[in-house]
């Protein structure tokens, strides 16, 4: 039997302590086959701790901070706080501690300098003052959270906030501290139907103001908004594909017809310029794209025809797809938790464990189908088994593959083996509520497919079509694809996780063991590759090898890899010109001029740069070519 995995710690004295044999063992299974133990390569904590700097450990904190006065009744707080009714990021500074205000106003003053001094619209014209021009029309698709939901509801609930932004402003956070309850109702779908719940509505914001912006100061598409006006284009000939990233993918055509809007304004951009468009996508939306690729093509869907992409579509650039999924959506489907939460000071984590609790948190993504299109695809022949996943690193006693580790215990609300992604998504099926697995059954699929006929089956149905493993690109030969993403951003994953410590207040089996501290798990959360949310697997196997494969791309698109390694200005708020981290990279300098050269019909003049190990870690993936 295999040795009981070592949790070593350096004491006081610079010696180690005697290994522990309360884990799991996670070599503990006859029937898989022993890899030799290695150590764990150890990362500073240095770059984790600066997270409190980031945009949500800001606002967990302000919500645990705030909330928890609230919902104390402590009257002291509340006497203090000027305006409730008109919220204002000032007045919230206003009632905090002295240190807590100091460090808040500087993140909020450097993001607002930031945001005004650097490098606006530079890279647009320096692009033109080099000859490049408007050419292709340019559509934009946005990542999960970061278009903006609006009430249109006009019930007696609802219409407090019509036409306010519960999602993606200060409204919301005025809605979610002073009215928690009706604004979590807006926020969650219809648990049976995944469609709006009785007597409301909320509505993805439109136009380029959809994106641009979170809140005031916290930029998403508007740099590269920016750069493109710089170089000449305009509302005429670029568009933002707002959607409800809420709905499933399916249900975004039910409820909204986004994707035949998105069909239309293709076409009708052709029409106008005569020239095929470009695709740019981010996160999710890289998802949403591929999607509307089957979609478009289908006699169920768009009716377009298989030559439809080739007739109507240059381009897609994918910057930071999330293509195979994230491992940080199973612990925030499974338990409400993530890296940031698992993170928070002992003060934040409180005032937000009383404001919105795990309970609360695991109901409200779970109650949004959307979420759930980013579980991990590929099973254990992309994410590893036990003992064994294609990225674990030289020296590493502990395999990635083993994505949820348990603390043995007398409690036996916790499973009784660690679980891979194949198993820790049948026991998210298994433990959930049947809405929930109703939901999940019926929106997504996450196997491989291993032949070409499958392949070709898949295209009937429309919850492979997400599943990039399972459907094939479009039928375009002459359709160019760049994957631009970051690299070298500590990224989650897998975890440790026990049993609840006072299971009797919660409706979860298990939570993250926060108390996990070794080399590089993180009060409980492990570490790998990647840009700080999407695992380096999912941002790179189908790019690097994947659409490589006769079966996954049958017509011969050409793929360009770019990786843009994490490289953050300390002193900047967001990382500055050469951040790589998830969301900041919209906002990277060379992504932005990358960006431009193929809306100015120059992307044969981009070469594929591959920095990480992504090849090595593509071949050791159990997918094979057809025999």
């Amino acid at each position: 039997m295999a040795s009981t995995l070592r949790r070593r710690t350096a004491g006081v004295d610079g010696t180690t302590e005697s290994p522990t044999s309360d884990i799991l063992d996670p070599t503990d299974h006859d029937h898989l086959s022993e890899e030799k133990p290695v150590k764990i390569v150890t990362q500073t904590k240095k770059e984790t701790r600066k997270r409190r700097n980031t945009f949500i450990f800001f606002l967990g904190s302000l919500f645990g901070i705030i909330a928890a006065g609230f919902l104390a009744q402590e009257s002291d707080l509340i006497d203090f706080l000027p305006e409730l009714n008109d919220l204002t990021m000032d007045s919230i500074l206003d009632v905090l501690p002295a240190g807590l205000v100091m460090d808040l106003r500087e993140l909020i003053n450097g993001e607002r300098e930031f945001t005004q001094s650097y490098e606006a619209f530079t890279v647009g014209v320096q692009a033109r003052e080099e000859g490049l021009e408007v050419h292709h029309p340019v559509i934009m698709v946005p990542g999960v959270i970061s278009t903006g939901l609006e009430s249109w509801g006009t019930s007696n609930i609802s219409r407090p906030y019509f036409r306010k932004r519960l999602w993606g402003s200060w409204s919301m956070m005025r809605a979610l501290v002073l009215d928690k309850e009706n604004w979590k109702n807006h926020i969650m779908l219809d648990k049976k139907t995944g469609l709006d719940p009785p007597n409301m509505k909320l509505r993805p914001a439109q136009g380029f103001d959809a994106a641009d912006f979170f809140i005031t100061g916290y930029w998403i598409w508007n740099k590269i908004i920016e750069n493109l006006a710089s170089l000449g284009y305009d509302p005429n000939t670029s568009f933002t594909a707002a959607y409800d990233w809420r709905l499933s993918y399916q249900n975004l055509e039910t409820r909204d017809k986004f994707f035949t809007k998105l069909k239309t304004h293709i076409e009708l951009s052709h029409v106008a310029t005569g020239r095929k468009a470009v695709l740019i996508s981010h996160s999710m939306g890289s998802q949403v794209a591929f999607y509307f690729f089957h979609w478009v093509a289908s006699p169920t869907g768009g009716k377009g025809g298989d030559d439809w992409v080739e007739r109507y579509v240059d381009s897609w650039i994918n910057v930071s797809g999330c293509m195979l999924g994230a491992v940080k959506d199973i612990p925030v489907l499974l338990s409400g938790e993530m890296r940031d939460t698992a993170q928070l000071n002992p003060f934040a984590v409180y005032g937000l464990e009383k404001f919105l609790n795990k309970d609360e948190r695991a109901e409200l993504f779970r109650a949004m189908p959307g979420i759930s299109s980013m579980l991990p695809m590929g099973g254990d022949a992309v994410w590893g088994n036990l003992t064994w996943a294609p990225d674990d690193q030289p020296g590493q006693i502990h395999s990635y593959g083993s994505v949820l580790n348990f603390r043995k215990e007398l409690n036996g609300s916790i499973p009784d083996s660690n679980l891979t992604v194949s198993t820790v998504l049948d026991y998210l099926k298994r433990t959930t509520e049947d809405w929930y697995q109703d939901q999940l059954r019926g929106s997504y699929s996450h196997g491989v497919a291993l032949t070409a006929g499958e392949v070709d089956a898949n295209e009937l149905d429309s919850r492979k079509w997400t599943n990039p493993l399972e459907t094939r690109l479009p039928l375009a030969p002459s359709l160019k694809i760049y994957c631009f993403y970051g690299v070298g951003k500590p990224t989650e994953r897998a975890y440790y996780y026990r049993a609840p410590e006072f299971p009797e207040l919660t409706k979860l089996n298990i939570t993250i063991d926060t108390t996990m501290i070794q080399g590089e798990v993180d009060r409980g959360v492990i570490l790998g590759e990647g840009d700080g949310t999407v695992p380096l697997l999912s941002s790179g196997y189908m790019c690097s090898k994947g659409w490589h494969m006769k079966r996954y791309n049958p017509a011969g698109a050409k793929i360009t890899v770019v990786e843009m390694p994490h490289q953050p200005d300390r002193f900047s708020p967001r990382g500055g010109a050469n951040t790589a981290e998830h969301v900041d990279i919209l906002g990277r300098q060379n992504l932005n001029e990358l960006i431009l050269k193929v809306a100015a019909g120059q992307g044969h003049t981009i070469e594929d740069n591959i920095v990480s190990n992504i090849r090595e870690y593509a071949d050791k993936v159990k997918i094979y070519e057809d025999s």
